[in-house]
């Protein structure tokens, strides 16, 4: 069995780390490479970093930033905001990230998996999925949840798949920031039905939320935000808490 992973996300805007509850309310949450750093020494799987106005914003992602932070880093990197085309990526991974991750380009361009699949690997590419339900139904958000889109979020899930995409990070705006539990019905369902890994994101508030999202969820990867930015829940703690519940885990 594959280990499950926990990776901190950094949010960051203007240059610093932030977070917010439904993808506002935005708050100040510390210097992006010092909390990497500390991140990695802490047991971290994997860290996520999300220029998270660079699309609504029409710019590229802090290149500089990226390669601040991967020097501080000796474990996987994921980067994403902004990136339109393939030449965004090769910049990010020249600065030193290992993946990137897309939203709103995908679905503008679902071509746009496809290409970078084909040019970088399948493994590069996480395409992250900002979910809402509503009236219609649980649809898919861009510009960092401010603009509805008409994709449904099970089938845009089941496309990205087909266009090669790696992974998926799965952030339910519903349960964002308001540390009450991951979107367990939705996670599980792309989960089981995917034939890629899910990364649930989206709520996180105790230990116990985090063995329901890998037992009740079936998320392969954890990821949350301020539990960890403002010193809630230590990761080597959360591990050793999991691995109570028989969930695998790297110590």
């Amino acid at each position: 069995m594959l280990a499950k992973r926990i990776i901190p996300c950094l949010d960051v805007r203007d240059g610093q780390t932030v977070k917010g509850v439904n993808f506002i309310n935005i708050r100040q949450a510390g210097d992006p490479v010092e909390l990497g750093a500390a991140y990695a020494e802490q047991g971290a799987d994997e860290l996520i970093f999300l220029d998270i106005t660079a699309s609504v914003e029409k710019r590229a992602t802090f290149a500089w930033l990226v390669e601040k932070i991967a020097r501080k880093l000796n474990i996987p990197f994921t980067v994403g905001g902004g990136i339109r085309n393939a030449d965004d990526v090769a910049r990010l991974l020249d600065a030193g990230a290992d993946k990137i991750t897309i939203n709103t380009a995908a679905v503008r361009q679902p071509e746009l998996v496809e290409k970078l699949a084909a040019r970088f690997g399948s493994q590069c590419v996480v395409v992250a999925i900002d979910t809402k339900n509503t009236a219609k139904g649980d649809v898919v958000y861009i510009h960092g949840g401010r603009t509805p889109t008409e994709q449904k979020t099970r089938d845009w899930a089941r496309e990205v798949v087909e266009r090669g995409a790696g992974e998926i990070m799965l952030t339910s705006m519903d349960h964002d920031g308001t540390k009450n539990g991951f979107a367990l019905g939705i996670t599980c369902e792309l989960a089981e039905s995917l034939p890629i890994p899910v990364i649930a994101s989206g709520g996180a508030g105790s230990k116990d939320h985090f063995v329901d999202v890998f037992k009740k969820g079936k998320a392969d990867a954890a990821l949350a935000a301020s539990v960890f930015h403002f010193g809630e829940i230590l990761i080597p703690n959360l591990k050793r808490y999991l691995r109570q519940f028989e969930i695998e885990v790297r110590v």
